[in-house]
């Protein structure tokens, strides 16, 4: 009884504090439309909250949300199931999954600025190649290039200082080179070195450049593209466990106090979990495959 007890304390607190909150929004629409009732008759409003309130109450949420992480919320949904449930195991499953989430978001930002600098690579090499027919030489035109689209990121001085006098150009250009997703720059010097040497054309060089790195960043999004079915499977899947406990809480099974509280339910649980990570583990790791094939 003390158990389930705990478990109607929490859902009853949750409940209270979802009250609380549809409360404060109706207060807040009905201030609003109080404002704009006296605005259209030509007063003016000298209660409610002020204009824009919301919105920066909303980016103040999202700036405090990305100074965080987004993997914190693991550690409050075990939190609160640790509240519905009157067990510790849900804090600890929750504060365990703080550190996974945040390798996760890292390597996806890792990769959303692996993909920006290759899109800046592609956008200078095309700048390059129109300042070099505009006849513009190439140390001045790959300043031009390099002062209107970027791309060349913490390499910027050293490539500018050797454009700018005489320097090893490719040089520079082959250790900015060695940032993730800014590969093509070694296209680049290769055409820079064969054009100052051999006297050849670094306009075509640059065009037949651009567009194999068009088509290699269009195969890499036609992969993902092809991929996301995938990803979105194994998240499906993923996700069922927690549609189970829905459900079974809907139909009164009382399944938190089962797998928290009895020998059978620690077991099951402990069974699950392994399973699940493992599941989860093996479909990343055949994603990840395929895209590096």
């Amino acid at each position: 009884m003390g158990e389930v007890g705990m478990g109607e304390l929490g859902t009853g607190a949750a409940l209270v504090c979802l009250g609380g909150v549809g409360r404060l929004y109706c207060a807040r629409q009905q201030g609003l439309r109080r404002a704009r009732l006296l605005l259209a008759a030509g007063g003016t409003a000298a209660t409610g909250p002020p204009p824009g309130s919301g919105e920066r109450a909303v980016a103040g949420l999202r700036r405090l949300t990305g100074r965080l992480g987004a993997e914190w919320w693991s550690l409050a949904a075990g939190l609160l199931l640790a509240v519905l449930g009157a067990s510790v195991i849900p804090v600890v499953a929750g504060a365990s999954g703080v550190p996974l989430l945040r390798r996760l978001r890292i390597a996806r930002q890792a990769r959303q600025s692996e993909d920006r600098r290759a899109e800046a690579v592609i956008a200078l090499c095309g700048a390059l190649a129109g300042e070099v027919r505009a006849g513009r030489q190439p140390g001045e035109a790959l300043l031009r290039a390099e002062r209107d689209c970027g791309g060349l990121g913490e390499a910027q001085a050293a490539v500018v200082a050797a454009a700018r006098f005489g320097g090893d150009v490719p040089g520079a250009l082959a250790l900015a080179a060695r940032r993730p997703g800014a590969e093509g720059l070694l296209g680049l010097a290769a055409c820079w070195r064969v054009a100052v040497d051999q006297g050849a054309g670094l306009a075509d060089g640059l065009d037949r450049l651009d567009g194999a790195l068009r088509a290699e960043r269009d195969q890499r999004a036609d992969l993902r593209a092809q991929l996301s079915g995938a990803r979105a499977t194994a998240l499906l899947l993923a996700a069922l466990p927690v549609l189970g406990l829905l459900l079974g809480a809907a139909m009164g099974a009382h399944p938190l106090r089962v797998l928290l509280h009895t020998g059978a339910g620690l077991g099951c649980l402990a069974a699950g979990a392994v399973f699940e990570a493992a599941g989860v583990w093996w479909s990343g790791r055949i994603v990840r495959g395929a895209e590096a094939a």
